[in-house]
């Protein structure tokens, strides 16, 4: 179901828009959308992004270009998640705190990656496959694991990536 409060930008190719759920979210120009992808209201996705089936975009997550999310990534946007109030009565949007988290442009994401709130992915950087991304990401970084752990440099690792952007590499 896309909502009609959704803004596509001009481009954008949501396979199988009776399997997705998107509302209140923007996606910038280009963007792909995969099959069983809910975009909650509020989170923004740049530019010629591709969101891999399974995914989960909170509110208040945003991408910026060319970003890449594997399949099954999370994005959690709660830092002390409850089901219900201190009068344990059901909790409405009253009883929490949105925390948001930035993605930054060129960002890739592996598949069944989670990512907590408040985080900040640098330019370039790398999630590896499953990993638990708990702090902030510096530019170009490559991390993995539980927790996600520094694993390198992706100009070092993959420079021909690079190749167009610093000749010679």
């Amino acid at each position: 179901m896309i909502s009609e409060d959704v803004s596509l930008g001009e481009g954008v190719v949501v396979y199988h828009p009776e399997l997705v759920n998107l509302y209140g979210c923007r996606i910038g120009a280009g963007s792909r959308i995969g099959c069983f992808v809910e975009v909650q209201r509020g989170a923004r996705i740049g530019q010629n992004c591709k969101i891999s089936s399974h995914s989960f975009i909170c509110e208040g997550v945003e991408m910026g270009d060319g970003v890449f999310v594997g399949h099954g990534v999370m994005f959690i946007n709660d830092r002390y998640p409850a089901a219900v109030n201190a009068e344990g009565k059901l909790q409405t949007g009253d009883d929490w705190s949105l925390i948001p988290t930035r993605v930054g442009d060129r960002v890739a994401i592996g598949s069944q990656a989670t990512i907590l709130c408040g985080i900040r992915i640098g330019y370039q950087a790398l999630i590896g496959a499953g990993a638990v991304v708990t702090h902030d990401v510096p530019d170009y970084q490559i991390v993995a694991g539980v927790p996600a752990r520094f694993m390198g440099d992706i100009r070092d690792k993959c420079p021909s990536r690079f190749a167009a952007i610093w000749p010679g590499t």
